[in-house]
């Protein structure tokens, strides 16, 4: 093991050298102190400090304007615009509903369709691709508006309002990190601290588990503060600390307003709340999703959110050479019994945890309320695209087999109907209700070419500058136009350098218009082109050009993709195609397109599958390797910068010493119940899981007991063949020293454990346990590990043995 460290050490070192060298040597323009002096300083500078006079004013930072209010921003995820109370949608949501009666409503407001991108657009007021966000940061790629690393152009708002003399703090997801960056030892530069953010608590990837999540306080990983068994939630933990960030900087600095950007892990999958929640939806969706689009579509007509004359569209609108069939609706009349059962089973859960969220929410706008705050704070409440359609046509407990490209098998499913959102399911509900949820609109998130994946719910509230109350605004908009309402609400411009950099221009609009507009006035925004996963439109001025294509079909030929046409100020659904009726209308949106995209740096087009995607190997500042170390007493490694075994043979091997005759505990662990392998010690046997996609632990157990004394032990997987949807078939080993003491034939996943968390750990296990044999942390006691190999090498498991017991005679 050490014969190993010692040859990693001087390859990072060969690395490291010249870089450093390079930074040293650079060389630049630099300033004249004294220059800089004379500019700003207007004091007097004598011998002596008595005849001198002090000028404090290039000293002190940045007042905000007298009276400038705070901004709370609550950004949901995952819900389309039928969801929700507010809008007429079966999910209660009484803090919402609170503040849509004290401000407004907007039924015409539009996200990218996916998660990454909308956010990088409300952080910096850019359209997605100029920041680099053309799809989720798993999916990034080497291109200009593809990299997912927001440049030094797009200042955020949270940096702009912190130089303006706001604190600012940002709370729960983030997804605006590359994925090479979530480590410890990787660059922080676009964490939110380096934004612009004061502080941070929350989540950087995607997603996470709500019993189990992966924690991060400003600069660093931490552990969830209790356990799900002492009552933790993290929606209940992210309320917690909104008001903990508020109190504390009010107990010191009360007159300085606060800009605080909360962004809760539901409605993302997985779907996971308190029983008690679930409950109250019992029974409430059994009709079904082809009953709840009937339902809910009067209901939004009665509340103002659609004209009386919009249609309701097909639930499969795609021509079935372009759809992909993972997003197919099955028709609700055509499930067997238990298929309903299990249907609306999750679409309770999904409720209960949107209504639970909403609660704590809730508990922060109260004590805003209670402290005096609320009059001048404006909140917008909002989701960042519309509900997901990844939990395939029939529903999952673990959402990582849509990662995987894995189907959801109904037997396997049905086992878990009772547990439903607690820790022993990762689940997603299936697309037909992701397309209920999004009535009267075709299709849903990922989809950039109809308003089922764009048009999203929001409100804003702000009982100081909001005079008309409870009503609803009809403008278009778009999620870009979200930065410059919120600087023209605060008095502050966006400049046109920041810290020395040229800056690109907004892309949005400002919104405040609306605030005193009549409900139906035109809008002040003109154009806005979409690109999603190769979907495609674009609107302008009430028209709207559609290019049909399906996300993650791996299809190509965009420039075979038909068009369609509608006018969206009277056919708010988008149900009559008018391309053959308007040609040349068509054909100028096309134009516009294009050239928006050419602005706005959308090519080149890609609709690989979400495994290729999430499969690409991304630079970092480690080169990929064979051979990787680690060692006890670290953080968990995420996944997009540990070992990748995928689709590979590889070697786990570890040096351990055992002290004590009844030692056991995780050796090496990664992933969790819902898919990850682990090695471990209990009942004084040597174990080797790989769970399976939360299907099946596939175990290997020593045939002999581990006693007091010194051991290299590990295991192989030998790949053999590709098997059904992708599976990786082979055999593995387990081995203590140079014997093999278990082997079985085995099979791995195709794809990640996780689309973020759960990461590599030594010595204990983070977050969910892989494997239901050991309790989380599962922490290793009763000897000691010397560090843990992995190696995709080609070289034999028996010549690594040999090398890591050489190191550990030396060590």
């Amino acid at each position: 093991m050490k014969a190993i460290k010692s040859t990693l050490y001087k390859n990072v070192m060969f690395l490291f050298v010249p870089v450093f060298l390079l930074i040293s040597n650079k060389t630049a323009a630099q300033a004249d102190p004294r220059e800089v002096r004379k500019e700003n300083f207007k004091g007097v500078i004598k011998l002596d400090v008595r005849d001198s006079k002090a000028d404090w004013t290039p000293y002190v930072l940045k007042k905000a304007p007298e009276g400038a209010p705070n901004i709370l921003f609550i950004l949901f995820d995952d819900t389309g615009i039928a969801t929700w109370s507010p809008f007429g949608g079966a999910v209660n949501m009484p803090t919402l509903q609170k503040l849509a009666d004290n401000g407004l409503m907007y039924s015409q407001w539009h996200t990218t369709a996916l998660c990454s991108p909308t956010r990088a657009t409300l952080l910096t007021g850019r359209n997605h691709h100029l920041t680099g966000n053309a799809a989720i940061t798993e999916g990034a790629n080497g291109f200009p508006g593809a990299n997912s690393r927001i440049p030094a152009q797009c200042a955020t708002i949270g940096q702009i309002l912190q130089e303006n003399g706001w604190s600012t703090f940002w709370i729960g997801k983030n997804h605006n990190v590359p994925e090479q960056d979530v480590s410890s030892g990787a660059s922080r530069v676009q964490w939110p601290l380096q934004m612009g953010f004061d502080r941070y608590y929350g989540f950087l990837g995607g997603e996470t588990n709500q019993w189990y999540p992966d924690l991060t306080e400003d600069n660093h990983f931490i552990d969830a503060p209790y356990s799900p068994e002492e009552g933790y939630h993290l929606s209940k933990d992210l309320a917690d600390k909104s008001i903990e960030f508020i109190r504390d900087q009010k107990a010191s600095n009360p007159s300085k307003p606060w800009f605080l950007w909360y962004c809760p892990g539901a409605n993302h999958a997985p779907h996971q709340a308190p029983k008690e929640y679930i409950a109250k939806y019992k029974g409430k969706f059994d009709d079904g999703y082809d009953a709840y689009r009937k339902w809910v579509l009067p209901r939004m007509v009665s509340k103002g959110i659609i004209p009386e004359n919009t249609k309701l569209t097909d639930f499969n609108p795609l021509p079935p050479n372009i759809a992909n069939p993972a997003d197919y609706v099955r028709p609700w009349n055509e499930l067997k019994p238990q298929e309903k059962q299990l249907f609306s089973k999750l679409a309770e859960v999904y409720a209960g945890f949107s209504e639970y969220t909403d609660a704590q929410v809730g508990r922060v706008v109260d004590y805003l309320e209670k402290s005096g705050q609320l009059e001048n704070t404006v909140i917008i409440y909002a989701a960042d695209n519309g509900a997901s359609g990844e939990g395939s046509p029939n529903g999952s407990v673990n959402e990582n087999k849509f990662f995987n490209g894995y189907p959801d098998n109904l037997e396997e499913n049905l086992k878990y109907i009772d547990k439903l959102g607690s820790p022993d399911t990762y689940e997603h509900f299936p697309t037909g209700w992701a397309a209920a949820f999004s009535t009267p609109y075709k299709m849903f998130k990922r989809y950039s070419e109809y308003a089922g994946g764009t048009c999203d719910p929001l409100v804003i509230s702000w009982p100081k500058g909001i005079k008309t109350k409870g009503q609803v605004r009809s403008q278009y908009h778009h999620s870009t136009d979200i930065v410059p309402t919120i600087l023209d609400i605060c008095g502050v411009e966006m400049p046109k350098t920041f810290r020395g950099v040229g800056q690109y221009p907004l892309s949005g609009v400002s919104m405040r218009y609306s605030f005193e507009a009549k409900p139906d006035d035109p809008t002040r925004k003109h154009i806005q082109y979409y690109s999603m996963l190769a979907t495609r439109a674009i609107w302008k001025d009430g028209w709207k050009a559609v290019a049909l294509h399906a996300p993650l079909t791996d299809k190509g030929h965009f420039d075979k993709d038909v068009w369609e046409l509608y006018n969206t100020d009277k056919d708010r659904s988008e149900s009559e195609n008018l391309a053959d009726k308007n040609p040349d209308k068509l054909k100028e949106l096309i134009a516009d397109w294009f050239e928006q995209a050419d602005k706005n740096l959308v090519l080149p087009l890609d609709d690989r599958t979400a495994v290729q995607q999430l499969g690409i190997e991304r630079p970092s500042e480690e080169a990929p390797r064979e051979r990787y170390l680690y060692y006890p007493g670290t953080s968990a490694v995420p996944e997009g910068v540990a070992v990748n075994i995928r689709g590979r043979s590889y070697k786990i091997i570890s040096d351990i010493e055992i002290k004590d005759p009844n030692a056991a505990g995780v050796i090496f662990a990664h992933g969790s119940r819902f898919g990850g392998h682990s090695l471990f010690i209990k009942n004084k046997k040597l174990y080797y899981v790989y769970n399976f996609l939360g299907i099946t632990e596939q175990q290997l157990v020593s045939s002999e007991e581990l006693k007091p004394g010194k051991y290299t032990v590990g295991m192989e997987f030998t790949r053999e063949k590709t098997g059904e949807y992708g599976a990786q078939m082979g055999s593995a080993k387990l081995y203590i020293n140079d014997k093999v003491t278990a082997q079985s034939a085995m099979k791995t996943q195709p794809g990640k454990f996780t689309l973020s968390g759960d990461g590599l750990c030594v010595g204990y296990d983070s977050g969910d346990a892989v494997s239901h044999l050991y309790k989380t942390p599962g922490t290793f006691k009763g000897g000691t590990i010397l560090g843990v190999g992995v190696s995709v090498e080609k070289i034999q498991y028996t010549d690594l043995e040999k090398e890591a017991q050489r190191a550990f005679r030396k060590d």
